[in-house]
């Protein structure tokens, strides 16, 4: 009995360190939520005491219930669906041979496959899922090794969508992500995975963009206001007698801008990075960098909370010329976030 009450004291840990992280205006939605606890239990706790108090509280009633670490996992998974953005997410892509069918999915079967593929690879692991919105599915996995358990406060987790063959997924550990690559292959059935170049907080950003979702998804003009209002920036109830400087150069401006960036919000993406990898040229003999067989390196990054935005923002402001480099307006059309730049 004694391993059994070890096991207990931490999952115990685990669910008080998951109900600290909780702001407290967001408790009770969680809780019900993740529905391990009753209605009538949770009427039972005080909600307006000390939060040290009031995750005592809690946990003990969770002590009575038993809790499974999968129970404690599945309440870490929703803490992080609601604070997605405090992951940094990589998107993976995945794809079949040209002559394969497309097979229907099964979840239930995904979820055997995922688990069997990781289980046999690794002795100490722990795999929970919870499905989510849009019929995605969420996967968080703690590591052990041979020797050690599962570390539930270094976890993986997954994000995929059924029937595309997209992932997103946010680790700390980078020597398990050739594993997790092969589990999310074979068990949705494709042939590879490879790692796109795009990487942001902004989960509903990165899904947006990967899905060519952007101009519906964050669209929110005043469809009200005539186009030309809207592109020049003109106050309908400003006095008529006002005399708009450069209006011709203005709306070329914004016609541009438009083309460039489309008329609506941008997904949020914090950064951009450029790697440029370029030989010394030179029409001079001689000269140490004539001679240097390496490349010259530079790295170029463009950082903001809302880069696309800041970045469509530029010409209209008087500080860029327009068109902006198709290195910068690219961004979502190619789905990238790093560029290598090299000789041709």
């Amino acid at each position: 009995m004694k391993p059994a009450k070890e096991m207990d004291e931490t999952v115990a840990e685990f669910i008080r360190r998951t109900i600290l992280k909780i702001p407290m205006n967001e408790m009770m939605t969680i809780l019900k939520a993740w529905d391990f606890l009753s209605e009538n239990q949770l009427q039972t706790i005080n909600f307006r005491q000390r939060k040290e108090c009031l995750v005592q509280d809690l946990v003990g009633l969770c002590e009575e219930k038993s809790a499974s670490v999968n129970d404690a996992a599945l309440l870490d998974i929703i803490y992080t669906q609601v604070h997605r953005h405090q992951k940094v997410w990589d998107v993976f892509q995945m794809s079949k041979e040209p002559d394969e069918d497309v097979d229907l999915f099964d979840m239930e079967q995904f979820k055997r496959s995922f688990k069997k593929i990781l289980q046999r690879a690794l002795k100490n692991v722990t795999i929970s899922f919870r499905d989510a919105e849009e019929n995605a599915i969420w996967i968080r996995i703690a590591w052990g090794t041979q020797c050690t358990k599962p570390n539930q406060y270094k976890p993986t987790y997954v994000v995929h969508y059924p029937q595309t063959p997209y992932a997103f997924t946010s680790s700390r550990l980078k020597s398990i992500m050739p594993l997790l690559g092969q589990a999310l292959t074979v068990a949705s059935k494709h042939h590879q995975i490879v790692k796109m170049d795009l990487r942001s907080r902004h989960l509903d950003s990165l899904k947006a963009i990967v899905f060519k979702q952007y101009d519906q998804t964050f669209e929110n003009h005043n469809s009200t206001t005539p186009l030309q209002e809207r592109c020049l920036g003109l106050d309908v109830n400003m006095d008529s007698r006002i005399i708009h400087e450069n209006e011709v150069e203005k709306e070329r401006v914004q016609r541009i801008t438009q083309e460039s960036f489309g008329d609506y919000p941008q997904p949020q993406l914090e950064f951009a990075q450029y790697k440029l990898e370029t030989k010394f040229k030179s029409d001079l003999n001689g000269g140490i960098l004539a001679e240097r067989k390496e490349p010259l390196r530079c790295l170029i990054k463009f950082s903001s909370p809302h880069l696309l935005e800041a970045l469509k923002s530029l010409a209209p402001a008087g500080i860029a010329d327009a068109p902006l480099s198709p290195l910068l307006t690219c961004i979502p059309n190619k789905g990238m976030n790093y560029f290598k730049i090299r000789d041709k």
